[in-house]
């Protein structure tokens, strides 16, 4: 899976060195035209998430919870280090995401909501030569998500852990002119977080979130 685009200080420094290994006097001169594309669109969040099951005190067996998906608003900023090498940093208007009681336990409803601030650094790879109409590209990178406002109708005080892996993903430009474009991209990341929730008993269960993403929208080069 952002009421700001706060992140963590590992994360911006890791951002922020990335971004700035493009920026310097000689990758400038590559580029030509322009070396940074702006991207503004919609991205959803689609989960195919599992869980441990959950487990805790007075917990029946077969307890469980499902992930729910979500949309949101999306902004990526890329710096081009060469005609076809860019580092793209990624970030998004922070989705809720909800979990619903399941298994012998789906006579709860909701039992959490969260939102998750997740920044993520892509070093892409773009086909073709600069300038075409149509470029393909393919991206891999760190994805960092931290779970924020996470709340139950129930009371408990509930916890997230941190989740640090892989990004990649796929996608495509195509140019409208020199500086307006359109892109598409469908992306996967590695996002598991252990949760505990503290009430009249300790809850506990990891999920593994397996989102894939897909995204559209419009691109701005300079």
């Amino acid at each position: 899976m952002h009421h700001t685009l706060s992140m963590h200080r590992p994360a911006l420094w890791l951002a922020a060195a990335l971004l700035l290994a493009g920026s310097g006097p000689a990758q400038a001169q590559l580029l030509g035209d322009g070396g940074t594309t702006v991207k503004a669109g919609a991205i959803r969040y689609q989960t195919h998430a599992t869980t441990s099951g959950i487990t805790g005190l007075g917990v029946p067996a077969g307890a469980d919870a499902e992930v729910s998906s979500a949309t949101t608003a999306l902004l990526t900023i890329e710096r081009a280090i060469s005609p076809t090498v860019g580092v793209e940093l990624v970030l998004g208007l922070p989705p809720k995401i909800t979990a619903q009681g399941s298994g012998t336990v789906r006579f709860l409803g909701e039992v959490l909501s969260a939102r998750n601030v997740a920044p993520t650094v892509l070093l892409n790879y773009h086909f073709g030569e600069p300038g075409s109409t149509l470029r393909p590209y393919l991206g891999l990178g760190i994805n960092y998500t931290h779970f924020a406002q996470a709340r139950t109708p129930y009371g408990w005080d509930v916890s997230l852990s941190d989740s640090w892996g892989w990004a990649a993903q796929l996608g495509v430009d195509y140019s409208l002119n020199k500086q307006w474009g359109l892109f598409a991209s469908v992306g996967a990341a590695k996002v598991k977080s252990d949760l505990v929730a503290i009430g009249a008993s300790v809850l506990r269960t990891t999920i593994d979130f397996k989102p894939i993403t897909y995204a559209a929208g419009l691109s701005y080069r300079f």
